[in-house]
């Protein structure tokens, strides 16, 4: 299963925090307020996020951070990278960091690099303003509410009420 880490789950739900004041400088106390994330954590985020200089610190009494650029010119592939390191489904993929015994007999040997690519292309598609946008319903879903005494359709039970 394809998974992302409780950390890079994390760091989103401060960028996306961070992406409603674009250009304020925030600290780590106020975020983990806002966020509902314990502060100890929000900290270690947002320094492995100034680390890949997706967030800036900024010193002194009113110090803290802030996003480096707008929202829209992160891509998730960049937040993921920033907490996990490079995109990558298995040990042998390219930039992988994992040693495998046995790669060189492996029959999968980079064949996995494909698929890897279309994930990476993926999260790359995505910005951090896109995913801290409010939830929408998207367009093809589109249902009708149905009043509780219509009758029912051809194999639907009707709902009961109590």
């Amino acid at each position: 299963m394809l998974r992302l880490s409780r950390l890079t789950d994390y760091a989103v739900v401060v960028l996306s925090q961070m992406a409603k004041t674009t250009g304020t400088v925030v600290n780590a106390v106020d975020l983990a307020d806002a966020t509902a994330l314990p502060q100890p954590t929000v900290a270690k985020v947002l320094k492995l996020l100034a680390r890949r200089s997706v967030v800036e610190s900024v010193r002194g009494a009113q110090g803290g951070y802030v996003l480096k650029r707008a929202a829209d010119r992160v891509s998730v592939a960049e937040i993921i990278s920033a907490i996990d390191g490079p995109v990558a489904l298995t040990a042998c993929v390219d930039e992988a960091d994992g040693d495998c015994s046995v790669e060189q007999l492996c029959p999968m040997r980079g064949r996995w690099d494909r698929l890897n690519t279309a994930v990476q292309a993926a999260f790359e598609s995505v910005t951090l303003a896109e995913i801290a946008a409010a939830p929408t319903v998207p367009d093809f879903i589109h249902i009708e509410p149905q009043p509780l005494n219509a009758p029912a359709r051809a194999g639907q039970r009707r709902p009961t009420t109590v």
